[in-house]
């Protein structure tokens, strides 16, 4: 009997959070930033920027700002994670991304903040006092005012399922419990012009469902004339009439490679039509010599054949519409491969919609040959290809 009571008295030593707490909370930012697609985020007390590594990842994101008071001893792990690597300049995103870091508090006004789709405080009001508390709204969502403002703190119901129930880390001012903090976030929703829903990470135990979860988030969005609109009211912190206020101080900076720079572009154009042509000249030359030979026509010996390769992933519409282009052909020891039939190939497509900036851009590329009328990429033979002319 004893050994049965022993094992239903509920024991606070046992509450695990699998993925850790910090990083469920990280992992429904980017669940958020995945479902409304921000190009300009900011993480208010951004700690050591982990945050904003994760969301470098997100190729909408365009702008990240993360602000901290000590961020200097902060960055000195994480400063190297925020910038390009050289995958990031062999592959460069589509669109550009530029990170900044700012040592500076929550509650000062800058006007660089101003216009953001999303800002984040993550576990951060606990550790403002009474007055900084008082001028956080004001600052974010009077001044700021960006569309979306997701606010998490810990839920002080949740306490005493730890093993001690005071305050879960020593710099807190204070925690709130879920009544609490959703007073204060219905006020300053409303004060604001903004809806707020509640949720959290951290699930309970079964036996402790009623205390909540252990982070308490709310999700504040800017309201909007049509209600029934899912997109993002745009920010009004970008009014022009706001005088500039710079009181932060900027410590890091980083700008990506991207395709909307005009060198990387061509970079990745350049070397994608490369790969498309050696591609297409192998299949050529041995569709050539399978026709030379006495072996019997297959339908690989056709255009389809040569359209078609291993690794290469084509519905059938990209199929036939790189079939209706100009074939390849070669004469000596030159083989062309037409633009019109480079642009059918998705890796092109994506970089360049139609031939004619094909043919702009490739005129620039160092690496790149095109014929006399610039119609078709030129390449070399292999000297041991047959040097017969096939059209």
């Amino acid at each position: 009997m004893e050994e049965f009571q022993r094992s239903t008295v509920p024991r606070k030593n046992v509450i695990e959070f699998r993925p850790p707490l910090y990083k469920q909370r990280y992992f429904f930012v980017k669940d958020i930033v995945n479902q409304y697609k921000p190009k300009k985020v900011a993480d208010l007390g951004c700690g050591n920027a982990t945050l904003l590594c994760m969301l470098k990842f997100h190729s909408c994101v365009q702008e990240l700002v993360g602000v901290d008071l000590l961020m200097d001893r902060l960055l000195d792990w994480n400063s190297d994670k925020l910038s390009p690597s050289i995958g990031d300049h062999l592959g460069p995103r589509d669109l550009d991304l530029s990170i900044v870091l700012y040592r500076g508090s929550a509650v000062e006004k800058d006007s660089r903040l101003l216009g953001f789709d999303l800002i984040t405080c993550i576990e951060l009001i606990e550790h403002l006092d009474s007055e900084d508390l008082a001028k956080f709204p004001e600052v974010v969502f009077g001044y700021f005012s960006p569309g979306m403002v997701v606010i998490s703190t810990p839920n002080s119901d949740f306490n005493p399922l730890f093993p001690a129930s005071t305050f879960r880390n020593s710099d807190h001012k204070f925690e709130w419990n879920q009544t609490q903090f959703q007073h204060w976030a219905s006020n300053v929703a409303k004060l604001y012009s903004y809806t707020v829903e509640f949720t959290g990470v951290g699930v309970p135990p079964p036996w402790a469902k009623h205390v909540g979860y252990c982070t308490q988030i709310g999700i504040f969005k800017k309201k909007q004339p049509d209600p029934g609109s899912w997109i993002l009211a745009k920010p009004t912190g970008s009014r022009v009439s706001e005088p500039e206020e710079h009181a932060y101080q900027v410590v890091f900076t980083a700008s990506f490679p991207s395709l909307q720079q005009k060198h990387f572009l061509l970079f990745v154009l350049c070397t994608e039509v490369l790969k498309e042509v050696e591609a297409i000249r192998q299949k050529y030359v041995w569709i050539m010599k399978r026709k030379e030979s006495s072996e019997p026509e297959s339908e690989e010996d056709t255009d389809s054949g040569l359209v078609r390769r291993p690794g290469l992933f084509l519905t059938d519409a990209q199929v036939a519409q790189i079939e209706k282009s100009p074939k390849p052909y070669s004469v000596g020891k030159r083989f062309y491969v037409p633009l019109k039939r480079l642009i059918g190939y998705p890796k092109v497509n994506r970089l360049v919609a139609d031939v004619s900036t094909l043919r702009t851009l490739l005129a620039e590329g160092i690496p790149m040959r095109l014929n006399r009328a610039h119609t078709s990429v030129q390449i070399d033979l292999d000297p041991y290809d047959y040097p017969h002319d096939y059209r």
